[in-house]
């Protein structure tokens, strides 16, 4: 076992390296986290606004289209004084104005006009009110359509309550990403990463001077040779991947062992680990010295990363980038990914997905070894 042996010492030698990337992948992962749980989604909540209503009509409808406001936000009744209404809503002491004029209904509900409104240029709070008013004059519409008169119309399109929404949670995620969801997220960045720079540093040490010559010399058949490499980047990849895995069992315990879908999870990441390992062996024939290895490891690994969901959510991306990153493997591990977080326990139609979505991901590396025998072919007869 020299040349395995020769292969460790290789990878003793960028240990400073593998722990770099390590810290670099625990870092983004701690940040990323922390940013979602620190995510504030006010703005799509219902929130109260500030309107100012003008009623010259006094009429049922009025009174009715009042108290609906009312239920949802902060109304003040103010004259019809232009100056003081343009003055309240510069310092937005009121963002929208409702001016109801006289012969409300029969102008409104009769005759089809619109209402008259001031509001403050773009405020995304203007079109949620707008909404609002809308639906409480179609809903006297339609009371009216029916045969009520108007105070009954007004009436019962004000009392309308709100709809009662219950989430069936049966995935177990509450509707969430789970805290080891991020960790797994970011997985390809660490295997892509280290196994690219071990690799390519593993083979290039094998091609300095006149090694190659002396190893074809030597009593150790070729094949000999290629078999102990095998089993030193297997060697690697796989203590790679346990560190992985116990680094999320450690920080996430029982939340990610009690999961349904730790199963589909570790064998995700075997796939995606099986093309890391891949794509480095190719990278490692390629690469001709260490600034070489740099770029191209820089440029695939961020690159692949960051068309294919790692770092910026699939759900987030441009669908002409979508369709360009289904032709790289990692996105079908992100795909997988997203998958197997939303459904908590996969079944059914969802669970054939993630399979076919790993099997692509096998094929990937298939391909990945046949283009890597091919180039190593070609450069042995050159």
């Amino acid at each position: 076992m020299t040349v395995y042996k020769g292969y460790l010492k290789i990878v003793k030698q960028n240990k400073a390296l593998i722990l770099l990337y390590l810290v670099i992948f625990l870092s983004v992962t701690i940040m990323f986290q922390g940013a979602a749980k620190g995510e504030n989604y006010s703005s799509y909540e219902a929130e109260s606004v500030k309107i100012a209503l003008v009623d010259e009509d006094g009429g049922a409808l009025a009174d009715g289209l009042r108290t609906y406001l009312s239920k949802f936000h902060e109304i003040t009744m103010m004259e019809n004084n232009p100056e003081v209404l343009q003055e309240n809503l510069f310092y937005r002491n009121v963002e929208y104005i409702i001016h109801i004029p006289k012969g409300f209904f029969e102008n409104c509900i009769v005759g089809g006009e619109k209402l008259p409104v001031t509001k403050v240029p773009g405020a995304y709070t203007s079109f949620y009110v707008d909404q609002q008013i809308n639906s409480y004059l179609n809903n006297v519409r339609t009371y009216y359509a029916a045969g009520f008169s108007e105070t009954e119309a007004s009436r019962n399109a004000a009392e309308m309550k709100r709809a009662e929404v219950n989430m069936l949670d049966h995935s177990g995620t509450t509707g969430e990403m789970p805290g080891f969801g991020f960790y797994f997220r970011y997985i390809p960045f660490l295997f892509l990463s280290v196994l690219c720079y071990v690799m390519g540093n593993m083979l290039a040490a094998f091609r300095k001077g006149d090694l190659p010559k002396r190893m074809q010399a030597s009593a150790i058949s070729v094949r000999r040779q290629n078999l102990e490499g095998l089993l030193a980047a297997g060697t690697v990849a796989l203590a790679l991947w346990i560190f992985s895995i116990g680094g999320a069992v450690i920080f996430y315990q029982k939340e990610l062992i009690g999961n349904g879908g730790l199963p589909y999870l570790l064998l995700n990441t075997l796939m995606v680990l099986l093309v890391a390992l891949s794509v480095s062996y190719l990278v490692g024939i390629l690469s001709k010295n260490a600034n070489t290895l740099s770029g191209i490891v820089n440029t695939l690994s961020l690159g692949m990363c960051f068309l294919c969901g790692v770092f910026v959510p699939l759900s987030y991306m441009n669908k002409t980038v979508t369709i360009v990153s289904m032709f790289l493997p990692v996105y079908w591990y992100e795909r997988a990914n997203e998958l197997i977080l939303d459904a908590g326990t996969p079944s059914g139609a969802i669970q054939t997905e993630i399979f076919q979505a790993i099997g692509i991901q096998f094929i990937f590396s298939i391909a990945l070894v046949c283009i890597t025998l091919a180039v190593s072919k070609a450069r042995r007869r050159g």
